[in-house]
């Protein structure tokens, strides 16, 4: 799976790329190779992050999964229990 970006989140990571080189490197970095490093990154990188993303989604949803029944439990056969107390007002 390819990971692809909006074209307005594009415009942002190059321009953040291009401010850390400015900041933070000897060398600017112009926006034709900011935008090659980011292609990298997404091609590189990228699948490592959102395969990440998505053990932790299963993780976090197979926990939910596994407390479905104690969230949505109802007790079974419980008219006789219900029909042995006392009825209301009288007693």
């Amino acid at each position: 799976m390819s990971i692809e970006l909006s074209k307005e989140a594009r415009q942002q990571a190059t321009t953040s790329i291009e401010r850390y080189f400015r900041e933070h490197m000897d060398e600017p970095i112009g926006n034709v190779a900011a935008g090659g490093l980011l292609n990298f990154f997404l091609k590189e990188i990228g699948p490592s992050i959102y395969n990440r993303a998505v053990a932790d989604a299963q993780e976090r949803l197979l926990g939910r999964v596994q407390e479905l029944d104690i969230e949505v439990h109802e007790d079974e056969f419980g008219y006789w229990k219900a029909a042995s107390r006392p009825p209301r007002g009288r007693g």
